[in-house]
């Protein structure tokens, strides 16, 4: 047993933690990984049921089921190991023993067990030796919540066994088993073949969720013409889900990459190479429409932008018209009162009766007053009218 594993077996130890003196080179303990996502539970049960955590477990020979123990510890107990023999042991959010346990028993790297253990991780492929390690993203469209949910699954692939891990509800690798049994020539391929499967499922799944992002994205640019003044938190909640869909999907052309170089140096069978192939031409797909998306949403953003400055534009410019025409309004009032204000005050300096007033006792006063009135007022209309007031 290597030192590293020895350690993280004991009771009540945790694995991986690099002691305060260790430093680079020999015998130095790999630092301790933590999950970037703010949303992962940083707490990992320690002891869970068996029953709970492993899905499925079972031994398989020329692509046909030959045993199911119940338990990953019977299958190691009496794992085979003669040509042609698949291990194929499933496991949903399992314990860090677990993990630690099929580590020991497959001989799988330290670094990749720590990925596991911590999940959420980028989707990846690395190989350790003849074991292949894979991460991939898995997506689902919630028609209910107009939402992608986004799962994660680990793949373990080594000369004849496949230990996945799951951490989410989805992809459901039951539907791939029931498909690979029902097909045992392409399982007799080994564990390349469970790999195929399950990239094909996952790329698969990327289709509804595509369908449902531009069903989305329709409704949006009804919306954004309709002048929905909530369509632009929509837009990026919308431009949120694509970018993660991005991040699940443009590093799986990396992976199948990856995979076609290795075809003639691991000696992939032909007819899997065919299949690896069709996957790699459909993520390709996915990661353009999705690529496609983004750009699609950063013009809409800035073409809602644009409607919604044209909108308050024309808003200012109905506000400064109505602005206008009280204005004038205001003017043809007030030039109208001045106007009568005149007479007026004429008329009220008259009407006092006083005894001693020169005016009441002239011949002329009367006619005088009408006339000064009459000569007050056109004057002032004549002002206004030429001061556009009138």
């Amino acid at each position: 047993m290597s030192d590293w594993r020895a350690r993280a077996v004991r009771a009540g130890k945790r694995p991986f933690v690099r002691p305060t003196h260790a430093t680079h080179g020999t015998g130095a303990q790999p630092a301790p990984e933590h999950s970037m996502d703010p949303r992962a539970d940083p707490q990992t049960p320690v002891e869970v049921s068996l029953a709970r955590s492993v899905v499925d477990a079972a031994v398989y020979r020329q692509g046909r089921r030959i045993d199911a123990p119940a338990t990953p510890e019977e299958i190691y107990r009496k794992l085979p190991g003669a040509p042609g023999t698949l291990t194929w042991i499933g496991l949903y959010q399992p314990a860090e023993t677990q993990l630690l346990a099929a580590a020991e028993r497959f001989d799988l790297h330290e670094v990749a067990v720590e990925d596991a253990i911590v999940a959420h991780q980028r989707p990846k492929l690395e190989r350790y030796g003849d074991t292949l390690f894979v991460v991939l993203r898995a997506a689902r469209y919630l028609d209910a919540s107009e939402q992608v949910d986004f799962g994660e699954i680990h793949l373990f692939v080594g000369p004849e066994f496949v230990l996945t891990v799951r951490h989410s509800e989805s992809p459901d690798l039951a539907a791939v088993r029931n498909r690979l049994e029902g097909d045992p020539e392409l399982l007799a391929l080994g564990p390349e073949a469970v790999l195929y499967a399950v990239l094909d499922a996952v790329v698969d799944g990327y289709a509804p969720v595509i369908a449902g992002l531009q069903n989305d994205i329709d409704e949006i640019e009804t919306e954004v013409f309709g002048g929905d003044p909530k369509v632009s938190r929509r837009i990026y909640e919308l431009s949120r889900e694509v970018i993660e869909f991005q991040r699940a999907t443009r590093p799986l052309l990396e992976i199948m990459s990856s995979l076609e170089a290795g075809f003639e140096k691991y000696g992939t069978d032909e007819e899997l190479q065919r299949y690896l192939r069709d996957v790699a031409d459909h993520a390709t797909t996915a990661a353009e429409r999705v690529d496609g998306f983004r750009q699609m949403l950063g013009a809409i953003l800035t073409l809602n932008a644009t409607l919604v400055s044209q909108a308050q534009n024309e808003e200012m410019k109905l506000l400064a018209e109505a602005g206008h025409a009280q204005n004038n309004e205001i003017k043809k009032i007030s030039s109208w009162a001045a106007i009568l204000f005149a007479p007026t005050l004429i008329g009220t300096v008259y009407g006092m009766n006083f005894d001693t007033m020169p005016e009441r006792a002239w011949t002329y006063g009367y006619p005088f007053s009408i006339g000064m009135m009459a000569a007050v007022c056109l004057s002032l209309y004549v002002v206004f009218k030429r001061r556009d007031w009138l």
